[in-house]
């Protein structure tokens, strides 16, 4: 995908198009609502707040799932950052450059998702709200025009496998490295 946008291939081409059909889509104060929730005012203190929970309530392996989710959140911009000045890449309605992957994005998959990781054991709806808040961060992003929909994506994959990589509970892990009981299955 990065290498499509590089290069302006058929894939960014597409991308600009269905932009421009859909840009300016959809009541303006909602998609506006929708784009800051990937803002880091309101992402972080979301994970933030799962992370204390944790850190007050957990486990000691929960407590180190509590630290890879902050781990995950400090390396969004170092991996951000760079792509966007090697992508270069101008915004929909703007000349100005560095859209490329969309870092409002990059912060609600994170946030939200790393949140769900963490009380999801808890709280069964965690992860469908984190999916939700997630898609509308996007959904706001594209429809505002301050995102083309290969940004959107481009950040939910990058930050995605950073959640897989970062999170021993999205791995099945426990911090031995051991794979951890369901609860259901017998140990033997």
């Amino acid at each position: 995908m990065t290498w499509q946008v590089v290069v302006d291939g058929p894939l960014r081409a597409l991308d600009e198009r269905v932009e421009s059909a859909v840009v300016g889509r959809g009541p303006r104060p909602l998609t506006e609502f929708l784009a800051d929730l990937g803002n880091m005012g309101v992402a972080l203190p979301v994970l933030a707040a799962a992370v204390a929970y944790v850190l007050w309530r957990g486990s000691a392996e929960r407590r180190a799932d509590a630290l890879c989710a902050v781990l995950a959140m400090a390396a969004v911009p170092a991996l951000v950052v760079p792509l966007k000045a090697l992508t270069d890449r101008p915004g929909p309605l703007t000349e100005a450059t560095g859209y490329f992957p969309s870092g409002h994005a990059a912060t609600a998959l994170v946030a939200y998702g790393g949140t769900a990781l963490l009380l999801g054991h808890a709280w069964r709806w965690a992860m469908p709200a984190a999916l939700v808040l997630t898609l509308a961060t996007g959904i706001g992003l594209v429809l505002r025009g301050y995102h083309w929909p290969l940004d959107v994506l481009g950040s939910w994959l990058l930050c995605g496998a950073l959640l897989l990589l970062c999170s021993p509970a999205a791995a099945g892990l426990s911090s031995s490295g051991r794979r951890r009981s369901s609860g259901r299955t017998r140990t033997g």
